[in-house]
């Protein structure tokens, strides 16, 4: 044997005993995956947001989605958003965004309801009550004319839209106040009402 392959065999050998001695590193653990509060897919809420933060997607109530309304993809700033089917005659249909912020965090109920009317111009009387629901207060308000139709950062006109009505409501729930805003052309959003009413009436807290 050539003393060319003995230090050949020789080196591959301390090679080989150094790796078997060498410490092993522990095998990490995966990280556990980030809670996002509330399930979105969950009764009450399919189409929700989680990416609203933690504490701002448990608004701690549940309710029951109407069955003719169609869940949405994530929108900004929305807990969920469902469509609504357009009534006979009406070019478009009505939409439904709910909105939580956390606890404290909104606004007050009665200047977010005249928020709602003042983005309507040549509005009509709002039509306003109070209900409650398995132990929750929920303000509502009703108003008509012609949509402003706010959008974008800094909530400008988006074009305006004729004959159409909004249908609010604000819920006091135990983690704050969860916003109910349904609009669309008069005809879609009359024909929703009962829908709406009923899925407002399931509200429970969660």
């Amino acid at each position: 044997m050539s003393i060319r392959l003995i230090a050949f065999l020789f080196v591959l050998g301390v090679a080989v005993l150094g790796y078997v001695a060498w410490p092993k590193q522990p095998a990490r653990a995966p990280e556990p995956a980030a809670e996002t509060g509330a399930d979105a897919g969950s009764t009450g809420m399919p189409g929700g947001n989680p990416s609203v933060g933690t504490e701002a997607a448990d608004p701690g109530l549940k309710w029951t989605v109407p069955a003719r309304w169609t869940p949405q993809g994530e929108r900004p700033m929305r807990l969920a958003t469902y469509s609504v089917p357009a009534a006979k005659g009406d070019a478009e249909g009505g939409e439904c965004a709910v909105f939580y912020f956390g606890p404290n965090q909104g606004g007050g109920i009665e200047a977010n309801i005249d928020r709602w009317v003042g983005q309507f111009e040549n509005a009509g009387a709002p039509a306003r009550s109070t209900q409650t629901v398995h132990g929750i207060a929920v303000a509502r308000v009703k108003v008509g004319g012609t949509f402003l139709a706010p959008g974008g950062p800094q909530m400008e006109s988006q074009g305006k839209k004729p004959n159409y009505l909004l249908l609010g409501a604000i819920a006091s729930g135990p983690k704050g106040a969860v916003f109910f805003k349904l609009t669309g052309p008069a005809k879609t959003i009359e024909a929703a009402a009962a829908d709406f009413d009923r899925m407002l009436g399931s509200l429970k807290k969660s």
